[in-house]
């Protein structure tokens, strides 16, 4: 090839991908894919609030719905203001149907309640949370961790009702609810109402016994245990071993009273009532106000102590004192007035047709024939007084005030201690006016003269017996036969009679018997006039009571 003739080079395009790059994109979208469908299976991110994290770990602790597992808690740890614990958890794909506004969440662990003891599975694989789907269709993310297990889901058939009441802590969550002794549904949620300043009780009744509530149906606390003692004796009663324990709510329709109407609707707000007895006492709505004036001591008179008519309650104590000192006076008033409530239910039939004004003339008539209340005490223990009422004959057309500042009155007389300090008063007053000193004097006057008489009767004895000889001595002459027959039976009697009185007869000793009697008679009852002379009231209230003796040491 000369040096003349020149090479042109051929220029071709190279390769712009090398195969060396196929293994790193095919491994980037297996990646791709494989993130994919990890997202996808994913299911959302809830967060939990709790009140303790005891028994919860990231990555171990579950998430299960009836026994199974829906998730798994990713992230323990505390909120902003430490006020509380935020758990974060990771749920399955199939479980976000699950997560409505009414769902509900709370840790399982061992667990001793009410109703027996429950999680003891969890001593082996550890706490974990349970999730109750809710039935809403507005879905949810965030939820708040119940402390103890609900009572009833949200769809549960049955009816659920709230009780409302001044004071809290009277129920707890899970106590039973109970009629005629029988458990009939639970304490779902016990809260506070701000506004009104009142606690609130969520009950749940089960069905089918949602049927037995009415728009009169009354709710009392049972403490499971009631004792009574009164005049038919001791009496125990005990609704369940559950209440006797925990306490709960009974409800019912008191005797007497119509039921009403069913109540369907459901959180209806009901009155929660301390005892049954206080339900009893509620349901007299009708009643006369009266004021009373007692002169004597009203403590142990509490309000809603009865009122009663011989043994039968008319009414309750509502005021005690009613008001206590007067502008005018002060505390120089004598007596003390109380307020009462005679129930009109508690005296008529309800057939009977009274109104109240006309009640009012009845008992106005009735004061005027002696009815009058007086206080009574109703337990000797605790010392609680009561009101009776009664007639008293010699209060009877007495004058007494028919109203005592804007009240009616109701006229009463000092009762129970008071007059029972009276009447000894009085007694001790008859006692020290009597005239002992004198009463004395003449008794020994007596006996001087008994003893007088029985000297008497012991000479004249002898005298008789000297007489009685020369009478004998005479009738036995010989001239006394020839005596007048008249006179001769004069002497003959005369001298019968004489040994009628002979120290040996029977009329002598029968009457010396009785003299000697009396004699000692009024020798004991000497000591006793004269203790009367020094005490005379030591009939009544007996000796003084001696001193107890003091040992001192004796001699060797």
């Amino acid at each position: 090839m000369s040096d003349e003739e020149q090479v042109t080079a051929k220029v071709k395009k190279g390769r712009s991908f090398s195969a060396v790059w196929i293994l790193p994109i095919v491994s980037l979208a297996v990646g791709i894919w494989m993130f994919y469908q990890y997202e996808s299976n994913q299911g959302t991110l809830i967060t939990l609030h709790v009140q303790t994290a005891d028994g919860l770990e990231a990555g171990k602790t579950e998430i299960r719905a009836r026994d199974v597992k829906v998730g798994v808690v990713t992230d323990v740890q505390l909120n902003s203001d430490y006020s509380a614990i935020v758990v974060k958890a990771r749920m399955d794909k199939t479980a976000d149907r699950m997560l409505r506004q009414d769902a509900t969440f709370w840790v399982v662990k061992p667990r001793i309640g009410k109703e027996g003891v429950s999680g003891l599975s969890t001593l082996l694989s550890g706490a974990y949370i349970s999730l109750r789907p809710g039935v809403s269709k507005e879905s949810q993310d965030t939820f708040t961790v119940l402390e103890v297990p609900p009572i009833a889901p949200p769809d549960a058939k049955g009816l659920r009702l709230v009780l409302t009441s001044p004071k809290a802590g009277k129920l707890s969550v899970g106590d039973p609810v109970l009629f005629e002794g029988y458990t009939v549904g639970r304490v779902e949620r016990v809260g506070f109402d701000l506004e009104k300043e009142k606690a609130t009780y969520q009950l749940f009744i089960f069905q089918p016994y949602d049927a037995l509530i009415q728009s009169e149906t009354r709710f009392w606390l049972t403490s499971g245990l009631d004792i009574r003692l009164n005049a038919q004796g001791f009496a125990v009663q005990i609704a369940s071993l559950e209440s006797l324990v925990s306490g709960g709510v009974s409800f019912g329709v008191p005797d007497g009273q119509a039921k009403g109407y069913p109540i369907t609707e459901q959180m209806t707000l009901f009155k929660l009532y301390d005892d049954l007895k206080q339900v009893q006492n509620q349901m007299f709505d009708n009643y006369l106000e009266y004021a009373l004036l007692f002169s004597e001591s009203v403590r142990g008179l509490n309000p809603g102590a009865p009122v009663e008519y011989r043994g039968v309650r008319i009414g309750t104590v509502k005021k005690v004192p009613l008001h206590l000192t007067d502008k005018k006076r002060g505390f120089a008033s004598k007596q003390i007035p109380v307020l009462i409530h005679i129930e009109i239910e508690r005296i008529l039939e309800p057939d009977v047709e009274i109104t109240p004004s006309e009640l009012k003339e009845a008992f106005a008539a009735e004061f005027k024939h002696g009815l009058r209340a007086t206080l009574k005490t109703g337990n000797l223990l605790t010392g609680a007084l009561y009101i009776d009422t009664d007639f008293f004959p010699d209060e009877a057309n007495s004058e007494f005030l028919t109203s005592y500042r804007g009240y009616d009155f109701f006229p009463s007389v000092s009762g129970g201690f008071a007059q029972f300090q009276r009447q000894i008063g009085s007694i001790l007053n008859k006692i020290n006016k009597l005239p002992v000193e004198g009463v004395l004097t003449s008794l020994e006057e007596t006996l001087d003269a008994s003893q007088e008489t029985m000297a008497t009767l012991n000479s004249a004895g002898k005298e008789l017996d000297g007489l009685i000889q020369r009478l004998d001595g005479l009738l036995a002459q010989d001239g006394a036969q020839n005596l007048p027959q008249e006179l001769r039976e004069t002497l003959e009697e005369l001298q019968r009679t004489l040994r009628g009185f002979n120290p040996d007869s029977e009329s002598y000793q029968k009457l010396q018997e009785a003299l000697t009697g009396f004699n000692d008679a009024m020798d004991g009852f000497s000591p006793l006039m004269k203790k009367l002379n020094q005490k005379p009231d030591s009939l009544i209230f007996g000796e003084s009571q001696l001193s107890d003796p003091i040992p001192v040491k004796g001699d060797r």
